[in-house]
């Protein structure tokens, strides 16, 4: 007899090892929470605008993806000065996965967290070194150090949940929020935690870290029209566009989750996680194709059980190109694929742990989001690209991917438990 979600009498044979995803939160250019960027994704709406900063003016680029709510407003006074605010944007996103977790009675000595980031306390170390500039040394924060170090971000959700069975910090460029949940999942199964807080955080919105993408020739231009600029697999995509957000989910060891009567939105059953060692920005397909091989075998199950996936497609000539033939070979042509980065833009090292969630919840529901602003199909895409509006679809597995620079490739795995 085939268990239904939440029920919490384990099937006879159930590896006790499995892990669960319970609670899920997010703070993204489309949504507050996980229900509003959700339903912005199913809606169609984009989360890109026009930038009103003044500096934007010395920049070829004047488009980016901020958060609908700032996170400084969800924390307190004395929180603000302590916290960047890619620290501020995990702890929102961490309370809301916790919240919708139950939360967990867990002793903290089994409580870990693990959160990503691809940039860290960037715009603290910014900001603090024009005023020192300024101002001279006395002005600086004596909580600069804490606010910049990429290990800042888990501290402080380790710190609002007790958890001491570990704070880990992985940095891999724009795949660190996927790498944390694969972590958060391996120290479930080799027994070091029953519970894990696991996403990832990136908030850089600066003239310095869009002029730098921009030398690169990696951002869209596309100045006049917010909208339309983030195009994955489109034709005439020209580059991402730089947003900011978190995405925090909490995982369980499936036994743990049942005992206490736990909802479980699905199962992480997988992850792959591979290295180049090709190119320091370039994409290699075969890399991306070894994750994607990695996280099957890792779950269990072949490319034809797979019917969706959230693909990374940052909009990027060379990157969208590489994803295809990388799923078309590990998996086929016939799973429903998506790609949230062009309502969302792209969220760096929190785009992972977000779209982790956003193809959770593909699988709860049943539904896929389109990709927007996907109007002609580019050379060298060969997937089944869902466009207009979403469309249902009848399947138990799916699989997240993402890609960074430095060659990390993390696929994650997901089933309905």
């Amino acid at each position: 007899m085939r268990r239904t979600v939440g029920e919490t009498v384990p099937s006879p044979g159930r590896p006790r090892d499995d892990v669960l995803v319970t609670g899920m939160g997010a703070t993204t250019p489309l949504g507050a929470d996980v229900p509003g960027t959700w339903d912005g994704l199913l809606a169609g709406r984009s989360g890109v605008s026009r930038i009103t900063a003044p500096w934007v003016t010395r920049l070829p680029v004047h488009i980016a993806g901020a958060m609908l709510q700032d996170p400084y407003a969800e924390v307190d006074r004395v929180q603000m000065r302590r916290l960047d605010r890619s620290q501020a944007a995990a702890i929102v996103a961490a309370r809301e996965a916790w919240a919708d977790a139950g939360p967990p009675e867990v002793e903290p000595e089994r409580l870990a967290v693990v959160v990503g980031t691809g940039i860290g306390g960037a715009l603290t170390i910014l900001d603090q070194h024009d005023r020192m500039g300024e101002r001279g040394q006395r002005a600086v924060s004596p909580y600069t150090v804490p606010r910049l170090m990429p290990n800042g971000a888990s501290a402080v959700v380790s710190l609002l949940l007790g958890a001491r069975a570990g704070t880990h910090a992985p940095t891999s460029a724009c795949a660190s929020g996927a790498e944390a949940i694969a972590v958060g999942a391996l120290l479930i199964r080799a027994g070091r935690a029953d519970v894990v807080v696991a996403g990832g955080t990136d908030a850089c919105i600066h003239p310095l870290s869009l002029g730098a993408f921009a030398q690169m020739r990696a951002l869209s231009l596309r100045n006049d029209a917010p909208g339309l600029a983030s195009r994955p697999f489109d034709r005439r995509r020209d580059g991402f566009v730089m947003s900011e957000g978190a995405g925090m989910v909490v995982l369980e060891r499936g036994d743990f989750a049942r005992a206490r009567g736990a909802r479980a939105h699905a199962a992480l059953a997988g992850a792959g996680v591979t290295s180049d060692a090709h190119d320091i920005t370039l994409p290699d397909a075969a890399g991306q194709a070894r994750a994607i091989r990695e996280a099957l075998r890792d779950a269990g199950l072949t490319g034809e059980d797979i019917g969706h996936v959230n693909a990374h497609a940052t909009g990027t000539p060379q990157g969208d190109v590489a994803e295809s033939r990388a799923v078309t070979r590990a998996v086929g042509d016939h799973p429903v694929v998506t790609a949230p980065k062009s309502a969302t833009g792209h969220l760096l090292g929190a785009s992972g742990a977000v779209e982790a969630i956003l193809t959770v919840l593909a699988l709860k529901d049943s539904l896929v989001p389109p990709v927007r602003n996907l109007e002609e199909v580019g050379d060298g895409i060969e997937l089944d690209l869902v466009t207009g509006v979403p469309r249902k679809i009848d399947t138990t597995a799916a699989l997240s991917t993402s890609f960074g620079f430095g060659g990390h490739n993390v696929v994650l795995a997901f089933t309905r438990d």
